[in-house]
């Protein structure tokens, strides 16, 4: 199958609206986890999951933390606008690079009542000393590209946003922040900002959870990719082969591009689908330098549709040590790059043999991922979370899933 004649209407299910969690549990890891392996389900609880790991087997989180995107302005009239801050309006850059930004910056966003704010007119919001200004420029698709200023040109946008911003819940949350948000929103290992949503897999990790997970040999690594705005992105067409998936911006180390070498016959579980897409990057980036030896490249960049156009076979051994190799006569201990790759079913899994992710949203992407991580029998997966009474979505319950080859 080739994802791009996939209809989407095919991937759904019934989703009621009492089944999306709108908070979280107290303890993280109290949530249930469904086992899916050879094809089989059992029911546990997320404290569990380092047991259910093979041992020596290496785990791959993402650490991206998440930023206080969303900010609310108000018109003269009392109006409420909600900007939600998503990327860079320049495409060479990436919303990180923003973060950095003294006195103004050019961002996308989503505008919230949009129609309310006119053409030209600038919304003014204070706190403390400082002014924040924003001016609508032009639309950008669905989204808006917006300028926003302020009066103290030593100030980084990053503590404009830590000022002005709030947690950038997802839409179907339909509230607003609350104390436990600026918590929970958040992994216990989120490290570098740049997220406009949560790896939400890994939400369920506590440090005595990673512990545990230490103490049964299996090796940790990190990757990051800071989630866009994109994971929430309905899809609107009706085939897959019309829906331009969005770009995120991926890091990864030398030394993790090694351990993927090191484990492959042990098992590499991926923490979230936002890992796992990292991870299927690297394989699809390393067949790049293998198959275009002497192109020039300064970064990674992998295409929404590579997996299907590009038929040369690779081993994966191959592109993991091409890709190590190219690092080190580069002398580059970590890389960078963005990385548009869509995972569907007819997707040949590369480089994960288990995930660890959250039940998604009927006709989502993240759905199609499971699908094709599974089989037919992510129909089953999500039957039997309905039937049990799983909570769905961010703060949801979680699964474990073993590959469906």
């Amino acid at each position: 199958m080739n994802p791009r004649d996939i209809r989407i209407s095919d991937y759904t299910y019934s989703l009621p609206e009492e089944r999306i969690a709108q908070h979280p549990l107290a303890d993280r890891d109290t949530s249930k986890l469904l086992l899916y392996k050879n094809g089989s389900i059992a029911d546990h609880t997320f404290r569990e999951i380092p047991q259910l790991l093979p041992e020596e087997s290496l785990i791959v989180f993402n650490t991206t933390r998440v930023v206080r995107a969303r900010i609310i302005m108000h018109r003269a009239s009392g109006a409420e606008i909600e900007i939600f801050c998503t990327d860079a309006a320049d495409s060479s850059a990436g919303f990180i690079d923003m973060l950095s930004r003294k006195g103004e910056v050019d961002i996308k966003a989503f505008a919230g009542n949009a129609k309310r704010w006119k053409d030209g007119e600038t919304l003014e919001s204070q706190k403390q000393h400082l002014i924040l200004s924003a001016t609508k420029l032009e639309p950008s698709g669905d989204q808006w590209k917006i300028r926003l200023s302020w009066n103290n040109s030593d100030v980084t946008f990053a503590e404009i946003l830590e000022l002005f911003g709030n947690i950038p819940l997802p839409p179907y949350m339909k509230r607003g922040e609350e104390s436990e948000d600026q918590i929970r929103y958040q992994t216990v290992y989120a490290n570098r900002e740049g997220s406009v949503a949560a790896p939400t897999a890994g939400l369920h990790f506590t440090n005595d959870v990673l512990e545990k997970i230490k103490l049964r040999k299996i090796k940790r690594a990190d990757v990051t990719l800071h989630v866009g705005a994109g994971t929430f992105k309905p899809i609107k067409s009706e085939m897959m082969k019309d829906h331009d998936m969005h770009r995120e911006q991926i890091f990864f180390t030398r030394d993790l591009v090694l351990d993927l070498l090191n484990h492959l016959n042990t098992g590499i579980t991926a923490v979230g689908t936002t890992a796992m897409r990292t991870l299927e990057s690297i394989y699809w980036f390393g067949k790049q330098l293998v198959v275009e030896a002497g192109t020039y490249r300064n970064s990674v960049f992998v295409g929404q549709w590579e997996p299907y156009d590009n038929t040369v076979d690779v081993p994966v051994s191959v592109a993991l040590r091409t890709v190590a190799d190219w690092m080190q006569e580069n002398n580059l201990n970590e890389v960078t790059g963005y990385t548009q790759i869509m995972i569907a079913p007819g997707y040949r899994f590369k480089i994960v043999s288990s995930l660890i992710t959250n039940f998604h949203q009927p006709e989502s992407t993240l759905l199609l991922l499971v699908a094709a991580f599974t089989g037919e029998d992510f129909r089953k997966i999500y039957d039997h979370a309905l039937n049990n009474d799983y909570r769905f979505l961010s703060y949801g319950d979680s699964s474990l899933l073993f590959r469906n080859d």
